[in-house]
């Protein structure tokens, strides 16, 4: 078994370029870590382009044979703990990453669903990836991100999602306002959440609806805002004025939910 051992080898710097969001678009790959994404990728069919083990794995972290046994399927790279750590971004890593090809081929909005998630520049990673997850969550098969919107593919989203980023596609587009026009040709109604409304979230019918999600510090922005069909709030009792962004989500998603289990 060949084991790197050189920060100088090519592979190693390569995986430490793709840690900068230009480099992951160019090579049009992203690094996912840990034994629950693996699984998750393996069993969702992911484009696994390596995979990378710290040889001293079996020593600190034991990985389940079933996991080995489908990573075994794939090319695998051995390199030592001191080489792991440099090209780790997790803090008490399983000494265990993979190289994955984006899927970014299929841009084609589906206009079966119905409901489609639109996120106005939101800017957290952490936010983004709780939206994916919770998109997930509720049986969404896509997300509309505007150009702005931080990268669905930084470590961070991608530890978040929980394995969502391989089944949710993320559509990312140039002009969110006219790609909102397009689907509203679809027989879709556009709602963004507003404190300048008397309706509830509570009094809107979910039913082919878009669903703007605004960016953390401005909200929805006045050109989206000026082109919504309906505007509705999130109660609140206390006296907080906002909601993270991926709660106010998670809160209007799951009264889609409330509403299609009722029916």
């Amino acid at each position: 078994m060949q084991v790197i051992s050189s920060k100088d080898n090519e592979l190693i710097k390569h995986i430490k370029k793709l840690k900068d969001k230009k480099y992951r678009d160019e090579s049009n790959e992203y690094i996912i870590e840990g034994v629950k994404l693996i699984e998750e990728a393996v069993k969702e069919n992911a484009k696994i382009k390596k995979v990378i083990i710290c040889e001293d794995t079996t020593r600190t972290y034991e990985i389940p044979t079933n996991i080995m046994l489908e990573i075994a399927k794939y090319e695998c790279v051995y390199v030592t703990d001191k080489i792991f750590n440099s090209i780790t971004q997790v803090t008490n890593p399983q000494e265990i990453m993979a190289i994955i090809e984006k899927n970014t081929n299929n841009t084609e909005i589906d206009f079966t669903q119905d409901i489609i998630i639109a996120l106005d520049d939101v800017q957290d990673p952490g936010n983004l990836g709780t939206i994916l997850r919770t998109v997930d969550s509720i049986g969404l098969n896509q997300i509309i991100v505007s150009k702005e919107t931080a990268d669905a593919f930084n470590p961070k989203v991608v530890r978040s999602t929980m394995g969502a980023i391989f089944r949710v596609k993320i559509i990312e587009v140039d002009n969110l306002q006219d790609t909102i026009k397009q689907i509203k040709k679809h027989h879709f109604k556009l709602m963004v959440t507003s404190l300048q409304t008397n309706n509830s979230i509570y009094d809107i019918e979910f039913k082919k609806k878009i669903i703007v999600i605004g960016n953390e510090a401005n909200g929805v922005s006045k050109e989206i805002q000026d082109i919504a069909d309906e505007r509705a709030k999130i109660p609140m009792l206390g006296r907080t004025e906002s909601l993270n962004a991926s709660v106010a989500a998670g809160i209007v998603m799951y009264e889609y939910v409330r509403q299609k289990l009722n029916k």
